[in-house]
């Protein structure tokens, strides 16, 4: 003759609490990752925007007429002053991110004649997170060299 016992099968109550806090441990590490990738989506947009208002600001001064040979020299820091604006994102009002380019040209040399033409495009972004940058003012720089029009 056998002699069956049941036991209680059910957890216990220590099984259950360890049971939530792995699940709350694991929740909270994957909001953390979330939010980061979040973040850093928007620092990379905000970078290449940046970096196409440099290039759009560097094709204007590289199209500004420079001829030795006649006197015609519009290629001088003086004609690109520094130029606000915002970041060409598709945003909202409420969150805007200023940029300023600042443009300078320097003699590289006269013989032949050669201008390095250097764009900044200087940009904030109060992440967290996103590197060693803790100011959180982030600059894309765009640098060329001409020789005059013939």
């Amino acid at each position: 003759m056998k002699i069956i016992v049941r036991g209680n099968q059910a957890f216990t109550l220590v099984e259950v609490i360890m049971a939530f806090c792995m699940a709350g441990i694991m929740s909270g590490a994957f909001l953390f990752g979330y939010t980061v990738s979040v973040r850093r989506s928007e620092w990379t947009s905000c970078s290449l925007a940046a970096q196409a208002m440099a290039m759009r600001r560097m094709e204007q001064v590289v199209d500004a007429t420079w001829i030795p040979a006649y006197g015609v020299d519009q290629l001088v820091n003086s004609n690109f002053p520094p130029q606000a604006d915002y970041l060409a994102l598709p945003t909202q009002q409420t969150n805007l991110v200023n940029v300023t380019n600042f443009t300078s040209i320097t003699t590289v040399s006269t013989t032949p004649p050669l201008r390095m033409i250097r764009v900044d495009c200087v940009w904030n972004f109060f992440g967290f997170w996103i590197s060693s940058n803790k100011s959180g003012v982030f600059s894309n720089t765009v640098i060329t060299l001409r020789a005059p029009n013939l």
